[in-house]
C-alpha cells in the first residue's frame, strides 16, 4: 500500500487538519512520489458509467475506432491506434491503445485557439458525456492538490491557480487489450515518469502499474476502490530542482493466466498552459542543490517529449 491522504482534510476549515495535510502529502512525495487519496471531487457515479463506456468503446470494431484516429495531431485528441507510443529511450510501442479528452474553453480566453476541439464517438454517446465530466471533476481535484503542494513548497496556496486555468490536461482512457501471442521485449506500458505537473489515476481495472522506490526496487501500486493515485510529473520536478522527484512507473504484463484479459485505466494528466515557464524556483536552489535545468516553458517541454515518445516528429 502507498500513503493515503483524504482531500476533505484540506477542504476543511481547520487549519490544524489542513496542515496535516500539507504535512503527509509532502512526505509522500519525498518517500515515493505516489500518493493514494480519498475523499476527492470523482464521483462514484462518474467512475463506473466511464469505465463501462470505456470498455464499449474499446470493444468497437478497429474499422470504426480508426475513424477517430485525426492525422497530424499527435494523438492531443480522439484515438491512438495500439502500439503506435513508446516510453523514452525506446523503440518497442507500448501494449495499449487509448483516446484523449483534452480542454474544453468557454470563457473566450484566447488559449482556447492553440487546442484542438474534442472528438465525440457517435457510436457511445456515454463515452464523450462522462469523459468530460470526469475531465471537470478531476480537474477540480488537481486544483486542490496543487493548492496543497504549493503550502508544502513554501509558495502562496494559490500559486498554480492562474498557470492552470484553463489548461492543456489531457484524460486518457487506456485499453491493454489481451496478449495473444509471447511479447518480444514489450510491456503494457514500459518505465517512464509523466510529462506533466501532477498525474491523477482513476482506479484501474487490473492490478500491474509498478514504481520505483528509493532503494530501486520495483513496488506493486495498490489502491482502495474510492482512491485516486496522485504523483508527481517531469514539469513539478523541473519546477521544483528535483525537490519533488517525477518517479519511474511502469505497467507490467500479467501472469500467462491472465492473458486474456483486457485491461483498462484513466489517467488524468494534469499539464498547465503553454506559457507557464518551469524555470527552477529560487526557492528550491541551494549551495548543495544548484540549478539542474535550463529555462523552458511548458509548451516548448510538452512538444519535445512528445517527439521523444513518438507522437509528434
Amino acid at each position: 500500500m502507498i500513503p493515503s491522504v483524504d482531500l476533505a482534510d484540506f477542504l476543511n476549515n481547520d487549519p490544524i487538519r489542513k496542515n496535516a495535510f500539507v504535512n503527509a502529502l509532502g512526505a509522500a512525495y519525498s518517500d515515493i512520489g505516489f500518493v493514494a487519496v480519498k475523499g476527492h471531487l470523482l464521483t462514484e457515479d462518474t467512475n463506473e458509467k466511464l469505465y463501462a463506456a470505456c470498455q464499449t468503446f474499446f470493444a468497437l470494431p478497429i474499422d470504426t475506432k480508426l475513424k477517430y484516429e485525426i492525422p497530424g495531431l499527435a494523438g492531443q485528441r480522439g484515438y491512438t491506434s495500439f502500439g503506435k507510443e513508446h516510453a523514452k529511450g525506446r523503440n518497442e510501442g507500448d501494449l495499449k491503445e487509448f483516446w484523449h479528452f483534452g480542454q474544453t474553453v468557454i470563457d473566450k480566453d484566447p488559449i482556447g485557439e492553440e487546442y484542438p476541439q474534442n472528438v465525440f464517438v457517435e457510436e457511445v454517446p456515454s463515452f464523450n458525456e462522462f469523459g468530460l465530466k470526469a475531465y471537470q471533476q478531476l480537474e477540480e481535484t488537481g486544483r486542490y492538490m496543487l493548492r496543497a503542494i504549493a503550502l508544502h513548497l513554501g509558495l502562496d496556496e494559490f500559486f498554480f491557480d492562474d498557470k492552470i486555468k484553463n489548461g492543456n490536461s489531457i484524460l486518457r482512457p487506456i485499453h491493454y487489450p489481451p496478449i495473444t501471442a509471447e511479447p518480444k521485449s514489450a510491456v503494457r506500458a514500459a518505465e517512464h515518469e509523466d510529462i506533466n505537473l501532477i498525474t491523477l489515476l482513476m482506479g484501474a481495472s487490473a492490478e500491474g502499474l509498478q514504481v520505483l522506490n528509493k532503494q530501486n526496487d520495483w513496488v506493486n501500486i495498490t489502491a482502495l476502490p474510492d482512491q485516486l493515485v496522485v504523483n508527481v510529473g517531469d514539469m513539478l520536478q523541473r519546477l521544483t530542482n528535483n525537490v519533488l522527484k517525477s518517479t519511474t512507473h511502469r505497467v507490467i504484463n500479467p501472469p500467462r493466466e491472465k492473458w486474456q484479459s483486457s485491461r483498462f485505466s484513466i489517467p488524468f494528466f494534469l499539464h498547465p498552459r503553454s506559457d507557464m515557464k518551469l524555470n527552477v524556483l529560487p526557492s528550491c536552489v541551494s549551495e548543495i542543490n544548484p540549478p539542474q535545468y535550463l529555462d523552458i516553458t511548458a509548451g516548448e517541454y510538452l512538444q519535445e517529449r512528445l517527439r521523444e515518445i513518438g507522437l509528434s516528429k
